[in-house]
Order: C-alpha cells, then structure tokens, then sequence
C-alpha cells in the first residue's frame, strides 16, 4: 500500500541554518516521511537532466496520508531551483529555516583545525575595512532579500514558511507547531519527544523507543 511520491514539501536551505535539525525533528510525526539524502535534483544540472523520474526513485515509500519531505540546502541560493521547483509542483510547500553565518564559519574552522591548516578570526572574514564583506560566502549565503526575491517570483508568500532557527534549537516544541500548521497536519509532536542534553547544550529526539542527538 505505498509507492515513491515526488515531495509536496521542500526544506530549501540555507546551509548551516538548522535544515538537518528541522528534518529530523518533523521525521518524528507520522504523517511525515523524509528523503535519507541531500538529492540536489534542482541545483545540480547533471541530476536534473536525468529526469523527474529519478528524482522520485529517491525519495521514501510512503502511505497517502503522509507527506513526503526532502531537503537540499543548496536549492535557496540556486538561480535555477525556483523554476524548476515550480515546475515540477506549482502548490509545493516550502519551508527555510534562518540562523546561519556563525554555524558556517564554525563547521569549516574545525575542518581546518583537524587539516591542520591555517584559519581566520570570524571579524576578520566578516569584516574588511569596516564594511561587511559580501565576498565572504558564508555571507552570500545570507543575504535572504537576494535569495527569496527569486523565490518569490514563482511562490506565494503563503507557500513559504521561514522557520526561525535560533528558536528551534532553544524551545523547539513551538517552531514544529507553527510547521504542523503551515503543512495543514495533525499535532503529534509533543514535549516528550524532547530532552535538554546538558553535555551538548541541545536538545536531543526521543521518538518510538529510541534517541538521537544532533
């Protein structure tokens, strides 16, 4: 009783802005079902031409009450993933979370500390001669007027939910209860499903007998 379906909701990005937490928060509700990888069907040239059809060989099994959800951060600073979104679904629903320069820089410093190569202060990239460096791509990144003036050509404003990242890793209960609305489901995520890890700083999943920390 289930087959492959194209997603009807896309997690666009942006890198570093909490799309992982945010799609394995929204995995624990039972009308949701997720894509396992970052697909980079719409950015990607060499996989979008291999067609709609590859595509949703990707994506789960899932029942028809349930909502299929794949995220690629890379699609919200793409040229092209608005259109070919649009195409693909005129309805989809979208959801981005924000809150991002300070975990991008992090992620590549300690990849750069393990390779032992040489890294920048974060005022030092950010900053040049007392002006924002729009150079930096951790900044590119996050000029959201930029980026969602293309989204918006082809998408509704009441199509686009921007989930606020700060928030979702410091009470995350009320940000999934604002995305249960925008995808029109049942409220099933509850405060159990949470614990605050003290170790890590965040909160960790307890979903059907197990636990995850991000």
């Amino acid at each position: 009783g289930t087959s492959r379906q194209i997603p009807q909701t896309i997690i666009i990005g942006v890198r570093k802005g909490g799309t992982r937490a945010l799609l394995e928060m929204l995995d624990i509700h039972p009308n949701i079902v997720v894509a396992a990888t970052e697909v980079h069907f719409f950015d990607w040239d060499e996989n979008y031409v291999k067609g709609i059809d590859w595509y949703r060989n990707l994506m789960p099994f899932s029942y028809g009450n349930q909502i299929t959800i794949e995220k690629t951060p890379g699609y919200f600073t793409s040229p092209q993933a608005p259109g070919r979104i649009h195409d693909m679904n005129s309805s989809i629903k979208l959801l981005d979370p924000t809150e991002r320069v300070i975990s991008d820089y992090t992620q590549v410093y300690y990849n750069r500390v393990e390779s032992h190569k040489p890294v920048q202060l974060f005022e030092d990239i950010v900053i040049k001669n007392g002006v924002l460096n729009t150079k930096y791509k951790a900044i590119q990144r996050s000029l959201y007027d930029v980026h969602m003036e293309k989204w918006l050509k082809h998408f509704s404003l009441d199509q686009i939910h921007i989930v606020d990242g700060n928030t979702l890793i410091k009470d995350p209960l009320p940000e999934l209860q604002k995305v249960e609305r925008f995808l029109n489901l049942p409220s099933r995520i509850m405060s159990s499903n949470f614990y605050f890890n003290q170790t890590k700083g965040f909160y960790c999943i307890r979903s059907d007998g197990r636990e995850r920390c991000l």
